[in-house]
């Protein structure tokens, strides 16, 4: 019911039972490593196979930056908009059903979690854009212009992204592109209010991302996201201006475990709201995810079995998100 999303509910002064997480489960935010952040890769680096390489490798993740989204300030603009609307207009778009490709929902899968996620989020399917934008919100009345521009803007980004990739792996450029068919692109836009504890539950708790990768936006003024590296949790302190890109389970498999999928997390906190816009870059539910020929060896056997991505897709949201890496459930006996 709509009545559950954070952003219409009066502020709390505590936090509700139903989103304290057990004591092994809290973030423990005073042991995050500050002052340290993800390799920043500029797109128009002429090293930019070996910097990506060298990323995808050790973090699974990396800032960039000169990617020529030029919406982006429209993009954060609108999406506080959108969450500023009365409760009456939210909830015309509320749904709890993580199929649906149009939904406004709250923490993460309330119909399957016991403890609830400190953010509701406007989900959306972006590609066929003709197929999609006109069941999107009217209101703002700038939502779907600013929000369609967004979107060919970093789909754009994405195909470079995967030529790089491709090329890192030391595979044909367009082996990506082709092998994962016609794209699907989703997108989250997240928000956070101010939350009264912080230290005791998440905004979202840590994961890896089902897709081939994702492309996000972080809220220049507030952070929030953290990436787990060498058993640590780092914070990822926004930067004017930059993307941050996301391993996904997708590529981890199809690169035969050579690149990392990014454990990755969402914290809160008491002071600020926080914005981020989330583009999930996903195959086609009908591709077999398999590793090139290329990329098994005798010495690097293949790690996963084959599967469809919408097998994948399925079977990552009939669980809890922070259940154990879904990738586990395909590896090879």
């Amino acid at each position: 019911m709509a009545n559950q999303l954070l952003s219409i509910a009066p502020r709390h002064v505590s936090l509700p039972e139903n989103y304290v997480r057990p004591e092994p489960q809290r973030p423990r935010l005073h042991e995050v490593i500050a002052g340290t952040s993800i390799p920043t890769i500029d797109l128009n680096s002429p090293d930019i196979i070996d910097e990506v390489a060298d990323a995808c490798t050790s973090h699974g993740c990396f800032l960039v930056v000169n990617h020529g989204v030029e919406s982006v300030p429209e993009m954060l603009e609108v999406s506080s908009e959108f969450f500023d609307l009365p409760a009456e207009e939210k909830a015309k778009h509320y749904s709890d059903d993580p199929m649906k490709k149009m939904r406004l929902s709250t923490s993460s899968n309330v119909r399957t979690e016991t403890v609830r996620n400190w953010r509701d989020y406007l989900r959306l399917h972006c590609y066929p854009l003709e197929e999609f934008v006109p069941s999107w919100p009217s209101n703002p009345p700038s939502f779907k212009r600013v929000v369609s521009t967004y979107c060919r803007e970093v789909r754009q980004v994405g195909m470079q992204i995967l030529r790089v990739i491709s090329l890192s792996l030391e595979l044909e450029e367009e082996y990506l592109v082709k092998i994962l068919g016609e794209l699907e692109q989703h997108m989250a836009i997240n928000y956070y209010p101010r939350c009264p504890q912080p230290e005791l539950t998440y905004g979202l708790p840590p994961h890896t991302d089902p897709n081939a990768f994702t492309i996000l936006l972080q809220d220049p003024s507030v952070p929030g996201l953290q990436v787990l590296k060498d058993g640590h949790w780092i914070a990822v302190d926004p930067q004017p201006n930059a993307l941050v890109i996301n391993i996904g389970d997708q590529l981890q498999a199809l690169s035969n475990g050579r690149y990392k999928s990014a454990w990755h997390r969402a914290v809160v906190n008491s002071d600020k709201e926080r914005i981020s816009v989330a583009s999930f870059v996903c195959p086609c539910k009908s591709v077999v995810i398999n590793p090139p020929e290329k990329l098994i060896t005798n010495g690097s056997p293949a790690v996963y079995k084959s599967y469809t991505y919408d097998e994948y897709y399925t079977k990552f949201w009939s669980r809890n998100l922070d259940d154990e890496h879904c990738l586990e459930l395909f590896k090879r006996e």
